[in-house]
C-alpha cells in the first residue's frame, strides 16, 4: 500500500537540481532562462534554501572578488587551479557583476577586492534568486532529503526522498560538502577525495599574544619543517591567530595540517620580509640613533605598541631599559623574536561561519567544459560538491556561479 501511494505521487521533471544553495539556484535559473520549455525543480534537504548565502560575509554576502583575469583568479584555489582556467574563461567575475546588474543588483568593490551588494545585505541576493525562480516557474521543494538515487531502465534518474519519488531526464548535483550524497556517488562509481576542513584559524596559548585580542600586523608565516608558507595580515584572537595570512596557509595546507592533527610549530616573522641578519643590522642602527629612549616606549616598527612590548619582554629585555643599555646578546634575542618567533599550534577553530571543505568528487572524473560526470550518464556537478575550494574573499561563490552557468550552457 505504501509503495502504491509513493508511486501515485511520483513527480516528473526534465531537470532536477539536488541542493538548494548558491550553485543549485544559479544553475536552475540559468537552465530555465535558456530553456523555457524544460521543467526544472530544486530539491533541498533543509527547511530553508540559500542558508550559506545568508550568513556569508557576516550577513553581507561576499558575492565575488574583483579579480577579472582567469589566469590570476585561479591562483586563489588550492584545489582546482588547473581545472578552473577553462571555466573562468567562459564565466568570470566580470560576468557575475553583469549577471546581477541585469537583475537590478549593483555590487561594490571593497579595498581588499571583495565584492558585496551595495545594500550590504545578503537578503538582497536571496530575494533576487527567489524572484527569478518564481518568474521562471522553477519548483523549489524543501525538506526533501535524498534517500536513494538510481538510473532506471527508461534511462531516467529516479530520486527517492523521505516524502516523495521524483524522476528526471538529467540531474545536477549541487549539494556542497554533504557526506551522504558523496557516499551515493561513490557507490555508483565516483572516486571521492576524502574531505578535510579548509579555512580555519590556529589555536595558540602563548604569553606573547595573551590579552592582545583584536590587534593585527602584517607578517609572513611558515610551518616549521614544511614547505607551507604564507604572508598577510595576522589577527590576534582570544584563541590564537587568525586573519588572511593564517586562512591562506590553512587552505593550502588543509591536507598536511590534517595529517599533523593540527599540532605543529608555526614560525612568525613580524617584520614580514626582513631576515634575521637584516633585523640585527636595523636594530643596531636604531640603538645608535635612539640610545637615550626607553625601549618599551619607542617601537621602531609598524605594528601595535602592545605587541612590541610583549616581544621585547619575551627577549629578556626590561621595558624601562634605554636602547643604550641593550646588549648584543639581547639584540640577537630581539631579532629572533621579531623574525622567527616560534608558536606551538594545538588545534584549530572554524573561521566564522565560512564552512569550507577540501575534498569531494575527484576532479579527474569531471569534464570541465561541461561540468558533466565522466562516470555517470546525464549527471552534472556544480559548486563545492567537487574537490575544489578557495581562500576566503568571494572565490568559493565565484566557483558556484561559474560551474552553475556552465552546467546551464551545456544542458
Amino acid at each position: 500500500m505504501e509503495g502504491d501511494r509513493r508511486r501515485l505521487y511520483m513527480q516528473s521533471y526534465n531537470i532536477i537540481i539536488i541542493g538548494g544553495g548558491a550553485a543549485g539556484f544559479f544553475a536552475a535559473i540559468n537552465i530555465a532562462e535558456k530553456n523555457p520549455q524544460l521543467s526544472v525543480a530544486i530539491l533541498e534537504r533543509g527547511k530553508e534554501c540559500l542558508t550559506k548565502v545568508k550568513i556569508s560575509g557576516g550577513g553581507r554576502c561576499n558575492v565575488t572578488h574583483a579579480c577579472f583575469v582567469p589566469n590570476d583568479l585561479v591562483k586563489f584555489y588550492p584545489r582546482g587551479e588547473r581545472e578552473l582556467k577553462g571555466p573562468f574563461s567562459q564565466f568570470c567575475s566580470g560576468d557575475t557583476i553583469e549577471w546581477f546588474e541585469k537583475r537590478g543588483i549593483e555590487l561594490k568593490i571593497e579595498e581588499d577586492g571583495r565584492m558585496f551588494p551595495i545594500t550590504d545585505d545578503s537578503q538582497t541576493i536571496i530575494d533576487c534568486f527567489e524572484k527569478e525562480v518564481k518568474k521562471l516557474g522553477i519548483k523549489v521543494l524543501t525538506s526533501q532529503s535524498v534517500q536513494s538515487l538510481y538510473f532506471n531502465k527508461d534511462e531516467q534518474w529516479k530520486i527517492e526522498t523521505q516524502h516523495d519519488v521524483f524522476v528526471a531526464e538529467k540531474i545536477v548535483v549541487a549539494t556542497g560538502s554533504n557526506p551522504k550524497i558523496w557516499e551515493m556517488m561513490h557507490q555508483m562509481g565516483h572516486e571521492i577525495v576524502e574531505p578535510v576542513p579548509s579555512l580555519f584559524t590556529f589555536n595558540i596559548t602563548d604569553k606573547r599574544i595573551k590579552d592582545l585580542m583584536g590587534l593585527s600586523a602584517q607578517a609572513s608565516i611558515k610551518i616549521k619543517n614544511s614547505k607551507l608558507a604564507s604572508s598577510g595580515p595576522l589577527l590576534i584572537t582570544h584563541w590564537g591567530l587568525s586573519g588572511p595570512g593564517i586562512l591562506r596557509l590553512s587552505a593550502w595546507g588543509a591536507r598536511e595540517l590534517f595529517d599533523k592533527k593540527y599540532c605543529f610549530a608555526l614560525l612568525v616573522n613580524w617584520l614580514d620580509e626582513v631576515s634575521f641578519d637584516e633585523a640585527i643590522e636595523q636594530l643596531k642602527e636604531i640603538k645608535e640613533n635612539n640610545n637615550k629612549k626607553l625601549i618599551g616606549k619607542f617601537c621602531p616598527f609598524d605594528f601595535p605598541k602592545r605587541l612590541w612590548e610583549n616581544i621585547v619582554t619575551a627577549s629578556d629585555i626590561a621595558l624601562d631599559y634605554k636602547w643604550a643599555e641593550v646588549t648584543n646578546k639581547q639584540i640577537n634575542s630581539l631579532a629572533n623574536q621579531l623574525t622567527q618567533a616560534e608558536f606551538q599550534v594545538n588545534g584549530k577553530s572554524t573561521f566564522k561561519e565560512e564552512f569550507v571543505t577540501a575534498g569531494g568528487i575527484d576532479l579527474k572524473e569531471i569534464n570541465f567544459k561541461t561540468m558533466q560526470s565522466k562516470i555517470l550518464p546525464k549527471v552534472y556537478f556544480a559548486g563545492e560538491v567537487v574537490n575544489i575550494d578557495a581562500v576566503t574573499g568571494g572565490f568559493n561563490f565565484q566557483n558556484a556561479w561559474t560551474s552553475g552557468f556552465i552546467v546551464a550552457e551545456n544542458i
